[in-house]
């Protein structure tokens, strides 16, 4: 079976030691994705003058999923090919939010999911997290 790491130019750079996605063998694994852009500015988050913080988990949605298909299309993949989503949210009084966004990537033939609260995430205005694994036969 081979094996393939990838850090994706022109995305934003993991914040540890780790690729934002491995092939082994047919299988894609996506890490955990945020709305990070490469600036390291958030999606989703916006900071007014008097220190105000706006955060929008539609807009932080959005920009993992837009970001996954990114890092997928990077390897030949694409959103299609996703099999399986695990997907963290900092509050699940945002889970509407985020299910709408959610339903404009997939349907009942997508992926499977599961959607798990956790305390904090790397940062603290991120609201969402998702990471992903994908089949893609190597050519």
């Amino acid at each position: 079976m081979s094996s393939q790491a990838v850090v994706v130019k022109g995305k934003a750079t993991p914040r540890g030691r780790f690729p934002h996605v491995k092939r082994a063998g047919d299988f894609l694994f996506v890490s955990g994705t945020s709305s990070r852009l490469p600036d390291n500015s958030i999606a989703g988050a916006e900071v007014d003058a008097m220190g105000a913080t706006r955060l929008d988990i539609g807009v932080q949605t959005r920009a993992v999923l837009d970001n996954i298909r990114d890092i997928l299309r990077s390897v030949g993949a694409d959103l299609n090919d996703v099999v399986e989503i695990a997907a963290y949210l900092v509050n699940m009084n945002d889970f509407a939010g985020y299910n709408a966004v959610y339903a404009e990537y997939f349907d009942y033939d997508g992926p499977t999911r599961t959607t798990l609260a956790v305390h904090q995430l790397p940062h603290p205005h991120l609201l969402i997290e998702i990471k992903a694994i994908a089949y893609k036969p190597q050519q």
